[in-house]
């Protein structure tokens, strides 16, 4: 509880240090920023901490983070004082704004705490880091801890820094060195710092845009309906999900299931569906909760990849509910605080904010202020840091932001093509070089585009997946047309032209890629079609007709982007008109999130994994952060627009759609906590759970957290088995190698693991005392760790080191012992 507070109190101060910044930053919102400042201050200030650190203006420790703190306060006082004639404004004072803004500020709290408190909450009732990716990202954290300079050290791979985007962990480190808790509490309370900076972000986009819509002349304030439709963006955000609950309930209840002749249950409508377990028929007797083992587990896998032989391959489909009830923090959640403080900068663009002039060379110039253009190149180089994939469909937000503003002010002509160029390549090259430092050590598995010429998403998946999003966002795409029924006609010529024009030349690039690879790399494209038994001529034949038999996934996603096109570029557009029109942004989230879904249907990012597995998983993500936002602006639109019966169809409808979206968090969470009746009580800190299971390691662990800086020598194994690399990951010290299946995907390759994997096998296993002498001093171990796993996974042969060396730890069947410094 004590640790809740303190980071409670804490981000909650910095949100106030930073709001004066904030208010002068963002003039156009009608928030001013106030529910995003606490995202603000996290970035900024990880920034500068990271920075500083980076360029050894700083150290790795408390006294750095305060520095970066008084930046912080330095930079809001000096908006304050450089803006000296709007505070002494009365009307735009931010003491003005307080006082007129009471249940904004009020919502925005009750907002926050509610929603730490409840994630924390449920992460007290399931803290175990011991699965999936999350010792991997304890590992970062603890390295981070301890790593005395930037870079931090790699903690699975002796001698290298961490090559990942690992700004979260930075930010996650800062809060526990000053908060003065152990890594593997501050993972879960970083999890529930994400989830209601989620929250109070995901209010604030959607308030701005409702207190900004045009409803026509009979309300004048509309603050007051947005602060109450704004809780519907964290609602669709962060808590409604997929269908894919509502079949597990039906499924387990035994409909569309009946008895044959011989006593077995059959379906054709779950054997149609081919969801894997829901394939299966359910056990007896029926009832409503799941409980087939990790059946929450499936809605993050809807989408179901096969290949020409009928291989089945796992797709991942995430959404934000489930990483929260995996209790993963990895980078794509870490990003959601950041990736909304995008969409916001980029809704504050639209809205005509940061107008001025930058000139350029060559007699060009941008027509934004400089704080705005600094802002943006920080916040876009953050997203990469934080999660590499972001940094695209944000860039592309605030390009097409600006460009849409600038277009309602100028017209559409050749200047925007112009504008684009203008304000993304500087955009860009900042971004990159404001993070310079990041980059010098980074190295990606990612490798270009490839076709995705056979992988075919089905209607039925998609509706499965983004149902709870589509029929909203479809109620509103109908009922726009009334309100482009005027001067601002949509263009449907345009729509269609550019809707199935880009479907066609995806599908066209997809297999000019393959043709072109059949040159350049005619044995592997040989390979290819020797695995699926085909000529090129056959394949062809053969996912032509597999697209054709799955068109309703395509007829979907243009019956969502034509009208978008269409509305997004009406035939004769309003230029110069009183306030912006929030509908046309709220259509550009909408076109984005379609083609970030629509992409993988025909290419994917070149990776380890060989197929759009991880494609879908990154895009997907990021497209349910967008169409989320848009569904929640459709649902508080349409709730205030809609008349007589098609309003009380439409909020029934509405009911239900939530009602279907909120089971799987309503039934995850009872399965996930055990009804939240954890059988060793409430805590966030997983190190209790070592202690519990192996309470000789645990002190063996806790003693080496004590012990200066150096190199451990520990069993190596496989990815996703917490066993292995455990010492390195509860302590922050380098191992000699910890995951080699996620060192390569880090790094692009095995090379740099070299003989590692072998050479602490030999070591442990040698009777030669020169021949694990030679291994120790190659690779510079000073802790060797031996342990339960060590002797459940080699014969080791302890004598040499207990002839040879000092032995610091010892208890029970865990020994540390420590070779002399070199």
């Amino acid at each position: 509880m004590t640790a809740f507070l303190t980071w409670y109190f804490l981000v909650t101060l910095l949100g106030w240090l930073t709001f004066p910044l904030v208010f002068a930053l963002f003039p156009a919102l009608a928030d001013r920023g106030y529910a995003l400042s606490r995202a603000a201050g996290m970035l900024i200030w990880g920034y500068v901490f990271w920075l500083f650190a980076s360029l050894g203006i700083a150290q790795n420790d408390s006294g750095g983070i305060i520095l970066a703190l008084i930046v912080i306060v330095a930079l809001s006082g000096w908006s304050l004082v450089n803006r000296k004639s709007e505070i002494e404004n009365l009307k735009s004072s931010i003491v003005n704004f307080l006082k007129s803004n009471v249940p904004l500020l009020l919502t925005t709290e009750i907002l926050f705490l509610v929603a730490f408190a409840f994630l924390a909450f449920v992460r007290s009732a399931n803290p175990e880091l011991n699965g999936t990716e999350r010792p991997m990202e304890l590992a970062f954290i603890n390295a981070i801890l301890r790593s005395p300079t930037f870079p931090p050290q790699d903690p699975w791979l002796s001698g290298y820094a961490i090559s990942y985007y690992y700004f979260g962990y930075v930010m996650t480190a800062m809060l526990a060195r000053l908060s003065g808790i152990p890594g593997s509490m501050a993972h879960n309370l970083m999890t529930s710092l994400v989830f209601a900076l989620g929250a109070v972000g995901s209010y604030g986009i959607l308030y701005n845009l409702l207190a900004k819509a045009d409803r026509g002349p009979q309300t004048t304030d509309r603050r007051p309906l947005a602060t109450v439709y704004g809780l519907f963006a964290p609602l669709f955000l962060l808590l409604v999900s997929n269908f894919e609950a509502l079949l597990e309930v039906l499924h387990r209840l035994g409909l569309f299931w009946t008895k044959n002749a011989a006593g077995q249950y059959t379906s054709p409508f779950w054997t149609w569906l081919d969801m894997k377990e829901l394939s299966q028929p359910p056990l007896e007797p029926f009832q409503f909760e799941p409980d087939r083992y990790l059946w929450w587990w499936r809605a993050s896998r809807v989408i179901q990849d096969y290949d020409m032989m009928g291989n089945h391959l796992e797709v991942i489909d995430e959404f934000p509910f489930f990483s929260f009830l995996l209790g993963d923090l990895h980078p794509h959640v870490l990003a959601i605080p950041f990736g909304l403080l995008a969409i916001a900068a980029a809704l504050h663009l639209f809205l005509g904010g940061w107008r001025g002039e930058i000139k350029l060379p060559w007699g060009m110039k941008l027509h934004i202020t400089y704080p705005g253009f600094l802002f943006s190149a920080i916040l876009l180089g953050g997203l990469a840091f934080l999660n590499t994939w972001d940094i695209l469909i944000a860039a592309a937000l605030l390009v097409g932001a600006y460009v849409f503003w600038r277009a309602s002010e100028d017209g559409w002509n050749w200047e925007r093509l112009e504008d684009i160029f203008l304000l993304g390549l500087p955009l860009g090259f900042f971004s990159i070089l404001l993070y310079f430092p990041f980059y010098l050590g980074f190295s990606s598995q990612a490798g270009g585009v490839l076709p995705n010429i056979m992988y075919v998403t089905r209607g039925a998946h998609l509706w499965v997946m983004w149902g709870t999003l589509l029929i909203p966002i479809l109620a509103y795409l109908i009922y726009a047309r009334t309100q482009y029924a005027g001067e601002e006609k949509p263009n449907w010529k345009l729509a269609l032209s550019l809707g199935l024009g880009f479907t066609f030349l995806l599908w066209a690039f997809s297999w000019l890629i393959g043709w072109i690879g059949s040159y350049v790399d005619p044995d592997f494209v040989g390979g290819f079609l020797a695995s699926q038994n085909m000529t090129a001529g056959q394949l062809f034949t053969a996912a032509s007709l597999r697209r054709l038999s799955h068109i309703a996934s395509l007829i979907t996603l243009l019956a969502v982007l034509l009208p978008t096109l269409a509305y997004l570029f009406p035939k004769s557009p309003i230029v110069n008109r009183q306030s912006p029109n929030v509908n046309q942004f709220v259509l550009l989230l909408l076109l984005l999130g379609g083609i970030l879904i629509l992409a993988p249907e025909f290419v994917y990012l070149r990776d380890q994994f060989g197929y759009r597995i991880n494609t879908v998983f990154k895009f997907y993500y990021q497209a349910w952060m967008l169409w989320s936002l848009a569904a929640a602006f459709a649902a508080a639109w349409l709730f205030q627009n809609l008349k007589a019966v098609e309003n009380i169809i439409f909020r029934v409808v509405t009911a239900l759609i939530v009602f279907a979206g909120l089971l799987y968090p309503a039934l995850g969470l009872m399965t996930k906590t055990d009804n939240f009746k954890p059988f060793f009580g409430f805590t966030l800190d997983d190190f209790d759970r070592v202690k519990r299971e192996n309470p000789d390691e645990a002190a063996a662990i806790e003693f080496l957290q004590t012990v200066p800086n150096g190199v451990v020598a520990e069993a190596i194994g496989g990815s996703y088995l917490s066993q292995f690399a455990r010492v390195a990951t509860y302590t922050g010290l380098q191992n000699v190698l910890g995951w080699p299946g996620h060192e390569a995907q880090w790094r692009g390759g095995y090379e740099p693991q070299g003989t590692r994997n072998d050479d602490i096998m030999r070591l442990y296993t040698t009777t030669q005392w020169d021949e694990a002498q030679a291994i120790i001093n190659f690779y510079n171990i000073r802790y060797i760790f031996v342990g339960t796993t060590e002797y459940a996974t080699m014969p080791v042969k302890e004598e040499k080191f207990r002839a040879h060396l000092k032995i610091i730890f010892q208890q029970g069947s865990v020994t540390v012992y420590e070779a002399p410094s070199r």
